[in-house]
């Protein structure tokens, strides 16, 4: 066909469509609409489908049954820690969303452990759960007032936020310096009123202690503490039983003391915590000398280790860390 004849068939097929498009236009851009959307669902079918299937590749091995809280012989109540499966639709639509999908486009929900910390009844917890890469820079407050300033600057240079445990007298003498530490953010325990051997006390006089420091600290900082610990570790399972069911608290123990009321240097604190520090440990200390000097250090090793420092509540919860 020469050229010529080329361009008056397609003027003569242009002219055939223009007729067809000015009589049935509406009816022709129905039609030509329900056939993009048609076409468009479909691929859209094929792509989620490709998704799904890159979803169920990706998530092999990523995927983490639940752990359940169990009673350890030495270590006693240990918390479980929650599972994590992959949430496929919000992992879908998070991919779609993406312009370069990859495994860390997959969105994870957690699941929770059959058996609880709070199932296990009265036990001490001196430890977090062994998989939970989380560490608490505990400390306890009943004397010391000196060193906090430098303790609560070194927290909050760090971005941690950590566990103090308040003795009730001292609340009571030192509301502001209380007050203080609250307003940084930090979570609030109970260290009983008059630093007594627990282990050494009737039921009547083991409630009075946990109770009058409760009601100081509910007065003072308008809050209800959920965690107890007992003064230098003495306690007895009376103890642990009147501060659960009496006042709905887990007796807190620790994995790893400083000793720092020993004023040890803080080459010695250090070398006494660092081997072992790990997931779920709960680090004992005091407004020290050694302790305020030592906390910088002791807390740039635990992120060199791959623990986030947080609360003992952080760390003995069996979530998830974000």
């Amino acid at each position: 066909m020469g050229q010529k004849a080329k361009r008056l068939w397609f003027m003569g097929g242009g002219a055939v469509l223009l007729f067809f498009v000015l009589s049935n236009g509406p009816i022709d851009q129905y039609v030509d609409t329900v056939k993009r959307q048609t076409v468009q669902a479909a691929l859209s079918l094929e792509g989620d489908e490709r998704l799904r299937a890159l979803i169920d590749q990706w998530k092999q091995g990523r995927e983490e049954a639940p752990i359940n809280a169990r009673i350890d012989p030495i270590w006693k109540a240990i918390p479980g820690y929650n599972g994590r499966v992959v949430d496929v639709e919000a992992s879908l639509a998070n991919m779609k969303r993406s312009r370069t999908p990859g495994p860390e486009s997959l969105v994870y929900k957690e699941v929770p452990p059959a058996v609880t910390l709070e199932q296990l009844g009265a036990h001490p917890v001196y430890r977090g759960n062994e998989k939970k890469p989380a560490i608490s820079f505990m400390i306890n407050v009943a004397w010391g007032n000196e060193y906090l300033d430098t303790i609560l600057d070194t927290l909050d240079k760090h971005g941690v936020k950590t566990t103090f445990f308040l003795d009730g007298s001292w609340v009571k003498r030192f509301p502001e310096w209380a007050k203080k530490i609250a307003a940084r953010g930090h979570e609030i325990g109970n260290h009983a009123y008059s630093h007594p051997d627990m282990s050494r006390l009737g039921r009547e006089r083991i409630r009075q202690e946990i109770g009058r420091t409760q009601e100081v600290i509910r007065h003072t900082l308008g809050v209800t503490p959920v965690l107890f610990a007992p003064p230098s570790g003495a306690f007895n399972q009376a103890v642990v039983d009147i501060a659960r069911h009496d006042f709905q608290m887990t007796t807190i123990l620790w994995t790893a003391d400083t000793v720092d009321w020993q004023k040890p240097s803080v080459d010695v604190l250090i070398r006494r915590i660092e081997p072992k520090m790990g997931n779920g440990v709960l680090v004992l200390m005091h407004p020290t000398a050694p302790t305020a000097a030592g906390l910088d250090t002791l807390i740039r090793m635990a992120k060199q280790k791959g623990l986030v420092p947080t609360t003992v509540s952080g760390v003995i919860s069996s979530r998830r860390l974000p």
